[in-house]
């Protein structure tokens, strides 16, 4: 059997720790945007990113993602500044700067390490998923 591109690897990781950032507060399959408070289910909300998915140092951070709405994530292009605050109210002051840092330091992610994470995040999801039944 061919072995998954490194481009598939991180395409299955997004999946599942999207995944994950959505169910990790989630009660009952529902839970909240991180930056205007609307309420919804998981399923319809998304995992938005105060950095940007193109920083590898930080797309898979658990800090710099956070449950968002579409409206906020797409629409209003990720609500960048209120996120930021929200970041530094939930985490501490300085964390969004920190992050802001890190996004900007190079990352490489071996096929190893890709693996290893999807393996982690499924289990998590799973468990989480299950919590909520």
């Amino acid at each position: 059997m061919a072995k998954k591109t490194i481009s598939k690897l991180k395409k299955e990781l997004d999946k599942w720790f999207s995944l994950y950032i959505r169910y990790r507060e989630a009660i009952n399959g529902v839970t909240r945007c991180f930056t205007c408070g609307k309420i919804d289910e998981v399923k319809r909300l998304q995992c938005g990113h105060f950095q940007s998915r193109r920083f590898l140092s930080t797309r898979f951070d658990e800090i710099n993602c956070q449950v968002q709405c579409a409206g906020c994530n797409v629409f209003k292009y990720g609500e960048q500044f209120r996120f930021s605050v929200r970041l530094d109210e939930k985490y501490g002051s300085g964390t969004s700067l920190d992050l802001e840092k890190k996004s900007r330091e190079i990352r490489k992610i071996a096929r190893f390490e890709y693996e290893d994470l999807i393996k982690e995040y499924k289990e998590r999801v799973e468990k989480l998923k299950g919590d909520c039944l």
